[in-house]
């Protein structure tokens, strides 16, 4: 894949956010196409206590958007669980990310679950396994990389940023 964007290309760095598996993917729009740059799950050890697992968490954002200089990130909010402490715990992930976003200028967007089912499927109750599917047809995708490998973080990841590049082709989110 040509890693050197144009000028009108857009770099969208999406994330399903989390403090023990951080989905992560970088995609190029480029004249109405959409390509698969980089993704991947950021696991944090589960012995580390939780500010160390937040600042992995911020230390790799960070990385990624030096590494990849996206336009946009691309978030997807959080689904309120039943377990009250991991959606804190999540939230708190998810402040680190917008701080990383933030220092580097990029804009950030947030899209809700049923968005991106919606964008992606068609569906808002999609499973899993619908989403995943659908991912792989939407996206050229780095062979050197089996989806067998890829874990669901990383297509939820993936599906985040082709919501963000639908909804920009429909003008629902400025820029």
């Amino acid at each position: 894949i040509n890693m050197s964007p144009d000028k009108n290309d857009e770099i969208v760095l999406a994330i399903d956010p989390g403090y023990d598996r951080l989905g992560v993917a970088v995609i190029r729009e480029s004249a109405g196409k959409s390509s698969l740059l980089f993704s991947d799950c950021v696991v944090t050890d589960k012995k580390n206590p939780h500010e160390k697992r937040l600042a992995i968490v911020g230390s790799e954002i960070s990385k990624l958007i030096k590494t990849w200089r996206p336009n946009a990130v691309a978030v997807e909010e959080l689904f309120f669980s039943k377990n009250q402490k991991t959606a804190l715990l999540v939230s708190q992930a998810l402040g680190v990310i917008i701080y990383e976003a933030s220092k580097s200028g990029a804009k950030v967007f947030y899209y809700k679950p049923i968005q991106v089912k919606i964008a992606v499927t068609g569906y808002g109750k999609s499973d899993k396994n619908h989403v995943t599917s659908m991912v792989g047809r939407l996206i050229e995708m780095d062979n050197k990389k089996s989806d067998k490998k890829r874990h669901d973080d990383e297509y939820d990841a993936i599906a985040v940023g082709l919501t963000h590049i639908a909804s920009r082709r429909r003008n629902t989110v400025g820029f």
